[in-house]
């Protein structure tokens, strides 16, 4: 990849971003990042990723809401950036149940400025995060990029499947290359407090009972956020082409006769919540207090990447053993919050 690439990362101080701002800028390429640094969880995790990003001397930031159409447009003009990468979203399935305006805020609106920046100040590919979560209904496993996706069991769900459609139809009005990426429950070091392994090692830690949903029957396609990164960088240089093979009367949900296209980047490796809990518990060295709960509202019972084309079009497999990943989120947690 050449070392004088300009990439725009949206939600830059988040989870994902942080660390792939890292990443980029390791290889030479020059980060802009924004992100709005809203309040869902504590801003302060935000902050403290952005100071290690702003010590980069080839990473710049602005504190900027994808809802400003007008800064966003001003930002493109004035960086005429080659790569974008968004990452900035409303998360969380849960929290669409109590807040759904967000998601229409952030996931579409804001995704359709970003959509409109790169219709009128051109790039090379656009690459934003979908998510697992729109298989919603689906049972058929593993998961594959080539099946429809249809009956969404979230907002959330609905607007990362929304994300989909719009940039298809932005590919092929304005010949736009885009790449949707599907994650698949993302872990590591800086991770985001809403998510399962941040609660449950506080609880744990804090000697608080953890809720675990689905009597722990729930199984999940964990993957490490170094795994998600590299997938990401990848696939930059790998720009959305047209399937010249593509059949009206047999469409491929994964492809187009557009420049589009869709990957899962998973784990490929379904673990159950409570031998994820036992992992935790073995990296702690400390036993969880359990409360057994029914599934929730909007969540799936089981995820499970198909990441074959992944692997057939980029040359890479996620691979990081969740004992191996644990441990590095344990070991930050313990350093971060200064504990023993």
């Amino acid at each position: 990849m050449s070392q004088t690439k300009k990439v725009l990362i949206t939600g830059a101080a988040g989870f994902i971003g942080f660390h792939l701002s890292q990443r980029l800028c390791e290889q030479g390429f020059q980060v802009v990042g924004i992100d709005n640094l809203n309040d869902y969880y504590d801003p302060n995790l935000k902050k403290d990723r952005l100071k290690i990003l702003e010590e980069l001397d080839s990473f710049t930031f602005h504190k900027i809401d994808l809802l400003e159409k007008d800064r966003i447009d001003q930002l493109f003009e004035q960086e005429r950036f080659h790569y974008i990468v968004n990452l900035a979203a409303q998360a969380g399935v849960r929290y669409s149940l109590v807040n759904p305006y967000a998601y229409i805020d952030a996931n579409v609106t804001g995704f359709l400025n970003i959509l409109e920046a790169c219709r009128h100040f051109p790039v090379e590919h656009l690459v934003y995060a979908s998510s697992s979560s729109v298989y919603g209904a689906n049972t058929k496993m593993p998961f594959s990029i080539h099946h429809n996706v249809d009956h969404p069991v979230s907002l959330y769900a609905a607007t990362k499947k929304s994300n989909e459609l719009m940039a298809h139809t932005y590919s092929n009005l304005y010949d736009i290359p885009t790449t949707g990426l599907r994650f698949f429950t993302v872990y590591g070091p800086y991770g985001r407090p809403d998510m399962a392994l941040f609660l449950f090692t506080k609880a744990i830690l804090d000697d608080e009972p953890i809720k675990v949903f689905n009597n722990g029957e729930m199984k999940r396609d964990f993957t490490y956020v170094d795994d998600i990164v590299e997938g990401i960088v990848k696939l930059l240089p790998h720009i959305a082409k047209p399937n010249v093979d593509w059949d009206g009367q047999k469409p491929d949900a994964a492809s187009s006769f557009a420049p589009y296209a869709i990957y899962n980047i998973g784990n490929n490796n379904p673990v159950k919540l409570m031998d994820f809990i036992h992992t935790l518990e073995q990296a702690l060295g400390k036993e969880a207090k359990k409360n057994m709960m029914p599934i929730q509202d909007g969540d799936v019972p089981a995820t499970f990447a198909d990441v074959n084309d992944l692997i057939k079009d980029v040359g890479f497999k996620p691979s990081t053993p969740l004992n191996e990943g644990i441990q590095k989120f344990v070991d930050w947690y313990k350093t971060y919050y200064c504990i023993d």
